[in-house]
């Protein structure tokens, strides 16, 4: 028996949508050669993680192995699989493969940190492949809602595991690679170990839509509108955005990219040729010289991102162009679980202008998933034979439906979240050990870990409001004069009608005088008591207890 295993990892992704990091090792346990698959983000909320840009996996337990780290391969271009790449560059310094139209997004992510474009390798699809310690690595092309989404062929000592990546079964994608059935039928021909498996639309009972059955009804829609027309998608999803674009064509619409990565998008796919032509486009200037029911906008903000184009644009002008009674807005997307908050608001800005709203409600006209559904995922499963299946991207109730399917088809389903990793050598996958995870914040320029306590004190902040209390003492600790206080986030007074600070401020001048020496000169009591004062005399006049920094200054 091999003393050598090999091991899946998920560190994110696994459990969750977004933030996805796997990792495959083989060789001696504690001593695994490794590759990563994939380092994304997940985007944050103002209820969990008030003022975080984005967040990471925690990749502490790949950084100390940094030096067993032989590559990072990179499945696509979409910010949940290719966002962390420059964040966690400087730690893990470890080789990057993608391919051409993901690399040139990776490289400019890179660029933008400081870090070589050396160290991002682009590659070529199936049958090229790159050996990387015991690991042989293919991208085996498959459609999903962004140019040359690849899957992984990973080819070990212990047999050929398959890492789908995101996908769905698309023959007319209309940007990018279409599944090809006879390629993947060849390459899985000889046998597959292990299918590790998108499972997003596992719930979705019906096939999935091609990208091509959108384009009709969109050229429709845009043709019959009389005003201006705005319309916003995924900026990854180059496909939906061409196809809006050629709309506006078709209909002697001017076209207008708004926002910096919708125009990005469009520019890395002219430059990878992944996309070979694209409707002429005008800048903002001109396009307040071209008439309202003449042009056509492409922004950015499908999911109520507050600071994108169409949040912007909802709000008031955005470039100098304004929307009016009369235009329309499309919603060329699905809103993300979460986002619906900021979605409704664009929408009601919207309608408070008379702009005409179109989005997902119409019956999915103007939209089709880039995840493939359940009787796709089940095409997959048929056509790779794995001997396992381990299902990811998904939240945990997709991953458990989906290793359901699989038992029942007759193949091994594994359920493994975030930390659990998994040998996979012999015919019995195990859970080989568990490993503790958790998430990273981007904050600002600096990397922050969820247990830090920062944007827990943001939260305490924010929902208690927060008070600094001053007081000085003289040189034989007795206070020089009373107490006073700052107040934030609070009302300006109570229950009694009295201020709020004056309250404070006299209980406070009460609990001084009152306090013996050793009180006086001892900080941590003195510190403690003050707080303790605070928070009663706040909660008796306003119900809340609220964060509390005391100053205390001595006069030696």
């Amino acid at each position: 028996m091999s003393s050598e295993r090999l091991i899946y990892l998920p560190l994110g992704g696994a459990g969750e949508i977004g933030m996805n990091a796997y990792v495959y090792g083989y060789g001696k346990p504690g001593k695994e050669r490794l590759i990563v698959v994939d380092l994304g983000v997940a985007f944050p909320d103002m209820d969990g993680s008030p003022g975080v840009d984005l967040i990471i996996a925690d990749i502490a337990w790949l950084r100390d192995r940094k030096d067993r780290i032989e590559a990072v391969f990179v499945t696509h271009a979409h910010e949940d699989h290719v966002g962390g790449i420059a964040h966690t560059y400087g730690q893990l310094q470890a080789p990057i493969y993608a391919r051409k139209f993901t690399a040139n997004i990776a490289a400019r992510k890179m660029d933008e940190h400081g870090h070589p474009a050396d160290a991002i390798h682009v590659t070529s699809a199936w049958p090229h492949q790159v050996t990387v310690g015991p690991f042989t690595v293919g991208f085996l092309p498959i459609s999903h809602s962004i140019p040359e989404s690849s899957a992984l062929v990973i080819d070990t000592p212990e047999g050929r595991v398959i890492h789908s990546g995101d996908f769905k079964i698309d023959l007319t994608p209309g940007v990018g690679e279409a599944y090809d059935p006879e390629l993947w039928a060849e390459v899985c021909k000889d046998g597959v170990k292990a299918l590790v498996c998108d499972s997003t639309n596992v719930f979705s009972r019906n096939p999935g839509r091609s990208e091509a059955t959108v384009g009709p009804a969109i050229e429709e829609l845009v043709s019959s509108a009389e005003g201006m027309v705005v319309a916003t998608t995924f900026a990854s999803n180059v496909a939906r955005v061409k196809t809006l674009a050629v709309a506006a064509d078709k209909a002697g619409r001017s076209v207008v990219l708004l926002g910096r990565a919708m125009k990005r998008m469009v520019e890395a796919s002219l430059e990878t040729g992944v996309m070979k032509d694209f409707p002429p486009v005008v800048s903002p200037e001109d396009a307040r010289g071209i008439p309202r029911e003449n042009l056509m906008l492409l922004v950015t903000g499908s999911q109520g991102e507050r600071r994108a184009a169409s949040a912007q644009l909802a709000r008031g002008k955005f470039q100098g162009i304004e929307m009016k009674e009369g235009d329309m807005f499309l919603f060329s997307s699905k809103t993300i679980p979460g986002n619906e908050k900021g979605v409704i608001r664009i929408i009601n800005q919207f309608s408070e202008r008379g702009v005409d709203v179109v989005d997902e409600s119409s019956g999915g006209h103007y939209h089709v998933s880039g995840h493939a559904n359940r009787p796709d995922l089940e095409i997959l499963h048929d056509v790779v034979k794995p001997q396992i299946l381990i299902p990811m991207h998904g939240e945990h109730r997709h991953l458990r439906e989906h290793a359901k399917i699989a038992d029942a088809k007759g193949i091994k389903g594994v359920l493994a979240v975030n930390g659990m990793m998994i040998d996979l050598s012999g015919n019995t996958p195990k859970v080989a050990e568990y490993i503790e995870t958790g998430r990273t914040y981007i904050d600002g320029s600096v990397q922050i870990g969820a247990l830090d306590g920062v944007v827990r004190d943001r939260i305490r902040m924010a929902l208690n409001g927060h008070v600094t209390v001053t007081v000085i003492l003289d040189d034989e600790d007795e206070p020089l004069g009373d107490p006073w206080v700052d107040a934030m986030g609070l009302p300006d007074t109570g229950k009694s009608g009295a201020s709020l600070v004056d309250v404070l401020e006299e209980d406070l001048s009460q609990f001084l005088g009152r306090s013996k020496a050793a009180t006086l000169r001892d900080d941590t009591k003195l510190n403690d008591g003050l707080k303790r004062v605070v928070r009663q005399s706040a909660n008796d006049e306003i119900g809340k207890k609220p964060e509390v920094t005391v100053v205390v200054s001595r006069l030696s």
